[in-house]
């Protein structure tokens, strides 16, 4: 359902109590040559310049969406048009808004949304949808929109062991975008539960790697100071992915961002929000060499917005 698709343009993106007691460790997934279900498999994956944020807004807020997105981070917008995206009979306005330092396809919809897109966080472009569907239904996923046609390629949707759903698309025509300055990231939030299953389906799928698996980060990140938590980050051809594991005791409005941008001057960028009418629901804080803050686009869209020091 990515809205490139129609444009020709590519959407080119057990915590315990008030303690946070953590899970045990993850244990990664067995290598390629243990993994029966793995190592007869391609990276599908393309890049992360062709991810993007799915961002459904009401069709009277679509403007002021816009206006207040690339006027806070940069980049611009495709035009926009009235199309259908999913496999069922609706009508949607649909455009890309491409930033330095994220991707997002945005949907107003007209008629009522089916059944279940606006629950998936993320569109990933795959070089074979076909293989990617069996390779996310071996490493654990469940398939909810099987594959679908649209004027320039096929899409899908799949969920994850614990609840999280992911679009998939293919392009008859391989696009060809360049790099990010910065890659966004993709902000997950799943119980201690599913957290380990999860995060073997996402390797299994995506090829990648755990970069840090932390079971007492500073719990300031997820609006509990007093508290540590699990936190989990992963690196693959789709990205950066950080998986918040978590007792569900979250303080708004933490759980409801999808998408962590990384800017270059984080007081620069919060300024150019405000005079956007973006509201700053978090207040910046520093933790671990990392400036944050968490905002809310006219039109309800969430994102933590941060910048990184060396020092």
């Amino acid at each position: 359902m990515q809205t490139n698709k129609f444009l020709l343009i590519v959407a080119v993106p057990a915590l315990i109590g008030m303690q946070l007691i953590v899970s045990a460790p993850y244990a990664r997934p067995q290598t390629k040559s243990e993994h029966s279900t793995v190592h007869l498999k391609s990276d599908v994956g393309v890049g992360p310049q062709y991810d993007s944020t799915h961002v459904y807004v009401a069709p009277g807020n679509v403007d002021r969406f816009v206006t207040s997105f690339l006027g806070t981070l940069g980049g611009q917008s495709s035009k926009q048009v009235i199309t259908t995206v999913t496999p069922t009979p609706s009508r949607t306005t649909s455009q890309v808004l491409q930033t330095p330092v994220g991707i997002v396809s945005l949907f107003g919809f007209e008629t009522p949304i089916p059944f279940p897109f606006g629950s998936e966080r993320t569109g990933y472009l795959v070089k074979d949808i076909d293989e990617a569907i069996q390779l996310a239904r071996e490493a654990g996923a469940d398939v909810l929109v099987a594959p679908f046609p649209d004027p320039i390629g096929r899409d899908a949707i799949i969920q994850w062991p614990g609840g999280v759903n992911t679009q998939l698309y293919w392009h008859i025509t391989p696009p060809s975008y360049a790099a990010l300055r910065t890659v966004p990231e993709n902000r997950v939030y799943v119980s201690s539960d599913r957290a380990d299953a999860f995060v073997h389906s996402f390797l299994a799928f995506s090829h990648g790697r755990i970069v840090t698996d932390e079971l007492r980060a500073p719990g300031i990140a997820i609006g509990r100071p007093n508290d540590t938590y699990r936190r989990i980050r992963v690196e693959s051809t789709f990205g950066r992915l950080t998986a918040f594991v978590t007792d569900g005791h979250l303080p708004y409005p933490y759980g409801h961002e999808v998408t962590g941008y990384e800017v270059s001057n984080l007081a620069d960028t919060l300024s150019k929000a405000t005079a956007k009418g973006v509201s700053i629901l978090v207040q910046p804080y520093t933790s671990e060499k990392r400036e944050s803050a968490m905002v809310e686009f006219p039109g309800g869209y969430i994102a933590e917005i941060h910048s990184t020091s060396d020092q």
